[in-house]
């Protein structure tokens, strides 16, 4: 079977054509999976984050003060010494329990 030169040439400008668009395909691929899988995939999971929340009691659990937590054997070296770094008052006990606050 032999080709035209004519049709030789058109393969060479057809196969440099694929070979440079492969670059530019696989940018368009990871751009269309971007925006078909990867925000539909975080925008579920944020609404199933959302939901769960709204259903979550915000009260304080009990406090029971074990001895085995909320040990201080020096004060912490900011504040009062008692509270945490992070501290969040609706969450972290003292040691003597939680602190009274209106949430």
């Amino acid at each position: 079977m032999s080709f035209s030169p004519a049709a030789s040439a058109a393969r060479r400008l057809l196969a440099a054509a694929a070979a440079h668009s492969g670059e530019e395909s696989k940018a368009r691929t990871w751009k269309i999976l971007s925006f078909v899988v990867a925000l539909p995939g975080v925008s579920v999971c944020w609404l199933n984050a959302h939901m769960k929340g709204k259903q979550h009691s915000h009260e304080q659990p009990e406090f029971v003060p074990y001895p085995h937590l909320r040990l201080r054997t020096k004060k912490f070296p900011w504040g009062d010494g008692n509270h945490s770094l992070f501290h969040n008052p609706h969450t972290n006990a003292l040691p003597d329990g939680y602190e009274t606050t209106d949430h």
